[in-house]
Parts: C-alpha cells; sequence; structure tokens
C-alpha cells in the first residue's frame, strides 16, 4: 500500500515537493508549534498532537530536504496512522485536525511564494491524498488485527479440549496480538496459595509454581486495575520472577469476577512500549472473554467429569444387579427350590402309604402336589431368567438360543435366530448383549401382538451387532421414550450407552412409518430419520412393527470391563452375599 500510494507521486510532482521543502524549511518549525498550539485548543491530547504533527506538509517537507524519498515519509504516516487508531481518534477528527494546518499553510505560502502559490496548490492536493490513502490503509490493518485476534479467540474456545489447552490458546493469541516477547496468565485460588500461573507465552517454561504469593491479598488489590509500568519500578506489581530488570515495560491486565479479582493477565515487553487506549480496550474485553471461556471450559469439564462419575456408577449398579441376580438365583436354587422338591417328595411318599379308602385326602394331596411341582418348574424358569447358568458356562450364543427356545414354547409368535460367531467377547458385553435381548423379547409379549419375530447377532470390525426386529402393533417412540413410569426403553438406551454404543428404534403403525429415533452415547435425546443397515435376511419389510438396532464396540466394554477397581471406590459395596 506504501509502493502504491508512492507511485501516485510523479516525479514531476516530487520534483516541485522538494522545491517547496525548501522553500518552507525556515517557517516549518514555527508552523508546527502553531499548529500544535491549535490543536491543544482543539482538545486533542498530547499523545494525538504528536501523532498528527507527523502527517502534515512541513513533516513531509523535512523528510524530502534531508533527501529521504517520498516513501520514508509515507512509511512514517502508516505508523503514525496505526498509532492513531489505537488511540481511538476517529479518521473525522484527522480531517479537521489537517483542514486547521490547511488553514495556517496558506498565508504562509503566499508569502514565500506570492506568484506561485497557486501552482504549489495541485502539490499540496496530491500530497494530501496521498496521506489520506495512506492513513485508511493503518486503520484497516488495525481494525483487521482486532477481528482476527476475536475470530482466533472464538476457534479456541470452539477447539479446545481442556481448561488448560483453552488458556495457553488465549494468551498466545493475545501475546501475538499486542506483540509481547512473554506473557502469563495467572488465577487466583485461594488467599494461602493465591495466583497460580496456567499459562505461558514465550520464554517462560518449567515449573508453573506461582511467585510472590506470601502478600497474596495486597497483590490482589494491586492488580485490579489495567495497568503499564515498567518492572522494577515500584509502579505495579509483577507475578513473573524473573521479569524484574529483563523486561523494560510490563502490561497487567485483570480478570473480573462478581467484582473481584479472580486472575490477571501480564506481557512483558524487552522494549518501552505506550500502552495506546485501543489495546487496552480489546486486552480488557479480551479478558473478559478469557474468563467467560474458562468458565465455560471449567463447567465442560466438571459435567464431563459427573458424567463419567455417573456413568461408572451406572456399571458399578449393573454390576451390583448381576451379583444380586445370582445371588437371589442361587438362594431360590439351594432354599427354596430345594425345600420344593423335599415337600414334593414327603407328599409323594405320604399318598403312597395313604390307604385305599382314604381317596378323598388322595385325591388333594395330588393336587397339592401337581401344584408344587408347577411352582417348582416356575421357580427353575425365574432361576435362568435371573442368572442364566449357560451364558456362564457356553457364552452368549447359546444363552441366546436358550431364551429363544424357552419364547418359542410359550408363545406362538414364529422367531427367526441369525447368531454369528460370538467366541472371545468380554464377559460384560456379554451380559449387557443378553439382557439386551431378554428386554426386547420381554417388550414383545407385554406390547407387540406379533406374528413374527427375527433376531440377529454378529460381530464385525470389532463391533457387536444385535437387530431385534417384529411385525406387531407398533408405537409412537417419542410417546414411549416420555413416559414417565416407562423403563423398558430407558433400561436398553442405558445400557447400551454404557458401552460407548448407538442405538437405533423405528415404530411404524399402520403402513405408515410415524417414529424413527437413534440414541447412543448416554443421549436421550431422540433424532430423525437414524437407521442403521439391516442385513438381508433380518427384515421382516413389515408395514408395522418395530425394529431395535445395537452397535456396541468390543474394545469399550474391555476398558469399561477393567474399571471396576475404580469404581468400587467410588461405592461402598457392602455386602454382596
Amino acid at each position: 500500500m506504501l509502493a502504491e500510494a508512492a507511485d501516485v507521486l510523479s516525479d514531476q510532482l516530487q520534483v516541485m515537493l522538494r522545491q517547496l521543502a525548501v522553500l518552507m524549511r525556515p517557517e516549518s518549525d514555527r508552523l508546527e508549534s502553531r499548529f500544535l498550539a491549535r490543536l491543544e485548543k482543539l482538545n486533542f491530547d498530547v499523545r494525538q498532537r504528536r501523532a498528527l504533527a507527523t502527517l502534515t506538509l512541513g513533516a513531509a517537507a523535512r523528510f524530502l530536504a534531508r533527501g529521504c524519498p517520498p516513501a520514508d515519509f509515507l512509511e512514517e504516516v502508516d505508523y503514525n496512522g496505526r498509532r492513531l487508531a489505537k488511540l481511538n481518534l476517529p479518521p473525522s477528527a484527522i480531517v479537521v485536525a489537517l483542514g486547521e494546518y490547511e488553514k495556517l499553510l496558506g498565508p504562509v505560502l503566499k508569502k514565500l511564494i506570492p506568484a506561485e502559490a497557486g501552482n504549489f496548490q495541485w502539490v499540496r492536493e496530491q500530497l494530501q491524498f496521498c496521506v489520506m490513502l495512506t492513513l485508511n490503509n493503518a486503520y484497516y490493518q488495525v481494525r483487521e488485527t482486532e477481528t482476527q485476534a476475536f475470530y482466533e479467540m472464538f476457534w479456541a474456545e470452539l477447539e479446545s479440549k481442556s481448561l488448560d489447552e483453552l488458556m495457553e490458546r488465549l494468551l498466545a493469541i493475545l501475546a501475538r496480538f499486542c506483540r509481547a516477547d512473554e506473557a502469563h496468565l495467572y488465577l487466583w485460588e485461594t488467599s494461602e496459595t493465591g495466583f497460580v500461573r496456567r499459562a505461558c507465552f514465550g520464554a517462560a517454561g518449567g515449573s508453573i509454581s506461582p511467585p510472590k504469593t506470601a502478600l497474596a491479598a495486597k497483590l490482589r488489590k494491586k492488580l485490579s486495575q489495567p495497568s503499564s509500568f515498567t518492572p522494577g519500578s515500584g509502579a505495579g506489581a509483577v507475578l513473573g520472577e524473573h521479569w524484574d530488570g529483563q523486561y523494560a515495560t510490563c502490561w497487567s491486565v485483570p480478570l473480573i469476577s462478581n467484582n473481584e479479582v479472580a486472575g490477571v493477565l501480564q506481557f512483558g515487553f524487552l522494549r518501552h512500549y505506550d500502552w495506546l487506549p485501543r489495546e487496552q480496550e480489546l486486552l480488557t474485553a479480551a479478558a473478559e472473554r478469557c474468563l467467560k471461556a474458562a468458565e465455560k471450559a471449567r463447567l465442560v469439564e466438571d459435567l464431563a467429569q459427573q458424567q463419567e462419575q455417573i456413568r461408572m456408577l451406572a456399571e458399578r449398579m449393573i454390576h451390583v444387579e448381576e451379583s444380586e441376580r445370582r445371588r437371589i438365583s442361587r438362594e431360590l436354587h439351594d432354599q427354596a427350590g430345594q425345600d420344593l422338591l423335599c415337600i414334593r417328595l414327603q407328599m409323594e411318599m405320604i399318598e403312597h402309604d395313604l390307604p385305599e379308602e382314604e381317596g378323598g385326602w388322595k385325591s388333594r394331596l395330588g393336587d397339592v402336589r401337581d401344584l408344587t411341582e408347577r411352582t417348582i418348574v416356575e421357580i427353575r424358569r425365574l432361576i435362568a431368567a435371573l442368572s442364566p447358568a449357560v451364558l456362564e458356562q457356553l457364552g452368549l450364543a447359546a444363552a441366546i438360543r436358550q431364551l429363544v427356545t424357552r419364547f418359542r414354547q410359550r408363545h406362538t409368535s414364529k422367531v427367526k435366530l441369525q447368531v454369528g460367531r460370538l467366541t472371545g467377547l468380554p464377559k460384560n458385553l456379554e451380559v449387557i448383549a443378553y439382557r439386551l435381548v431378554q428386554e426386547c423379547l420381554n417388550n414383545i409379549v407385554k406390547h407387540s401382538y406379533c406374528s413374527n419375530v427375527n433376531i440377529s447377532v454378529s460381530t464385525a470390525d470389532g463391533i457387536l451387532r444385535l437387530y431385534v426386529e417384529d411385525d406387531g402393533v407398533g408405537f409412537h417412540l417419542e410417546e414411549a421414550l416420555n413416559k414417565p413410569e416407562s423403563f423398558g426403553l430407558a433400561g436398553i438406551r442405558e445400557r447400551v450407552a454404557l458401552l460407548g454404543g448407538h442405538c437405533s428404534i423405528q415404530a411404524r403403525i399402520r403402513d405408515t412409518e410415524k417414529d424413527t429415533g437413534k440414541v447412543g452415547n448416554s443421549r436421550a435425546k431422540v433424532k430423525p430419520d437414524s437407521r442403521m443397515k439391516v442385513p438381508r435376511g433380518a427384515s421382516l419389510r413389515a408395514s408395522s412393527g418395530t425394529r431395535i438396532c445395537v452397535e456396541l464396540p468390543l474394545f469399550r466394554a474391555i476398558a469399561v470391563g477393567s474399571q471396576h477397581g475404580k469404581i468400587r471406590e467410588l461405592v461402598p459395596t457392602g455386602n454382596q452375599g
């Protein structure tokens, strides 16, 4: 942009500029003094006045009189233009200020060159055009840099996976924005601990232990306002232990939460570096955003930690549930079952010993014995449902076949079962898969009124895939999921989510697919049109009914199964029997 502005100045124009510079040289200092006095009356502060004085024709004359090319003057204009932008001076105020200089310059030129003052007016206009073009670019650069900083902060908030990573990235963005040689981010922990360094940029490294925490409360109060100072001068508080004597300037920006200092950003510069209002405003706003982002990230981390603890507790509850099922089944088998067998045997012996003339008693005793026999059969069914021995002894495939066989014995629905190779599965995965099939069949018995059921279980690519489909009456999925007293689908969903799996539930009513949903990774949210690919042989192609498709990762099941020790630390086990 500087080269383009300099190209506007033709060779003839540059010659005339140099002539004008020579003519103005005796008057340039006095003209600049009058210009600065006029700016002071117009309430421009001292830093604004100094920067505006470098944009005038008198400043250009001094450059050209020294033999410097016009591009050097425009480079100075560009630097001071950025400075004016950071001083929050609007472009309209610059136009007003340069207009005041033109009012002072006109009479001076008429006095110096009365015959050619009109010819040099064109030179002044061309130079002012180049100055305004350069200033416009300088302002754009400042605003673009600010926008880029906030844009990068936005993406840092989205992409950071932890609080520490977020703070490191935000600090690096702000340090690059203000061109700091080193930067630290401190968070206030407690009055005993004080400020703890959580992120650093530049030369800092190694330990993150906080320096100077002995007078933590006084430091906290001293750092409650944005400030710029020289380290070691006593004008401000530096938290970096090696900054005194190393850096010429330090900027300190507090992180304020609920009218208290929750942290501080500090930037170190090897040379003296003025802290301009625009930079202070941006860093103050960025500090507020950093604090909110850090608080949000901390909440997300806390939530993730709580979710992980809930997941571990849920796993523990399932583990306890299975242990309790086994305990109850053992007690039913060892106590109630054996007692009933003994009762039946005693009744048979009594029935055999009764004389023939006691036929009435024999008949009544036979009825009681038959009832006892049916009770024994029911208890055996309950024992098998509570803790199937075949699952422990022969694995998932045999247990599912046994489950389907018993279903066929009790119901008229036709069941088609496809079981792939299921060897070497983790025990906790086998238990959850078995319970999923069991719950699906229970739901079919209670609600489906179906004629056909398809079940498919297989493993491939480290994933166990389970499909259960019927041609029953179907249901409205969202209504079923939202029922407060309905736990069948919720139980399926939670068991799948525990292992990091995915569960797709589809329900069709009266030849029209009414509801489709997918829940996985511990989410209760139902997403429309989320269907899993079902094996060709597993589809009923029915106009109504329900399809449940489950995918469980094997590696997740192994990882979950290896954490029982950690879970027991969270939940007191008590007496599990």
